[in-house]
């Protein structure tokens, strides 16, 4: 039998439908959008009010920023996507410490090694949340393929690409609800507002005063400063 991850909350979901707040229409093109984050792991070392609660994606065109920042020590991990000007770069900042790795077109951001041989399947399932219509992929992962994990997105919201640099690259339309494994943190992520918005153009330039460092390094990092909200 197979185990779908999230059951539950989706019955709930079905009776009461996603809370979350849409301002600014569809097929919009630049704004925000809010994500809350539950993780999947209950044991932690840090009190919850001290984890990352949201992740916040600015876009605008083809250009995107994954943002995901704890409320203490300058902690965040950052994805910056920006194919115009040949910039997809990795930051994470902890406390006065600061990397940044440069991946090239078409690579994974890095820190998602624990998704290695996910597969996708597209489904006929369909739904609306926060107002989009959204479609159904289901994803599994080599250490249970009986484990199923539900993701919906939508192609309501007009982002270029919008996976391109992500495991989930197959899917063209906006993530609304997903999974991350990052290091050793599964996580789960649900939209909860959607903004339209002018985001200014420095937004996805190139951040100075980090440290460039290679791939394996700042995968390491990632690593060791998810470990401090999951043990």
């Amino acid at each position: 039998m197979r185990f779908r991850s999230g059951l539950i909350i989706a019955v709930i979901f079905a009776i009461t439908g996603y809370s979350c707040k849409e301002k600014g229409g569809k097929y919009i093109d630049e704004g925000e959008i809010h994500y809350t984050i539950e993780y999947m792991d209950n044991t932690n070392i840090i009190p919850k009010d001290y984890m990352p609660k949201n992740l916040v994606v600015y876009f605008k065109d083809d250009k995107i920023l994954f943002e995901i920042a704890a409320p203490f020590g300058n902690a965040g991990i950052f994805n910056l996507s920006n194919p115009k000007e040949g910039i997809y770069d990795t930051y994470l900042s902890l406390l006065t410490l600061r990397y940044t790795y440069a991946a090239e077109p078409g690579e994974i951001h890095p820190g998602f090694d624990a998704m290695k041989g996910m597969e996708l399947h597209k489904t006929s399932r369909t739904t609306v949340i926060c107002g989009f219509n959204c479609k159904n992929a289901e994803v599994t992962f080599p250490a249970d393929r009986n484990k199923v994990y539900d993701i919906w997105y939508t192609e309501e919201i007009d982002v270029k690409n919008s996976n391109a640099s992500t495991p989930f690259h197959e899917i063209g339309g906006v993530l609304m609800s997903f999974y991350f494994f990052l290091g050793p943190a599964e996580l789960h992520f649900n939209v909860e507002n959607i903004y339209k918005k002018e985001i200014p153009d420095k937004t996805f330039e190139r951040r100075d005063k980090y440290v460039n460092v290679s791939r394996e390094e700042i995968s390491s990092f990632i690593n060791k400063m998810l470990s401090l909200f999951i043990s």
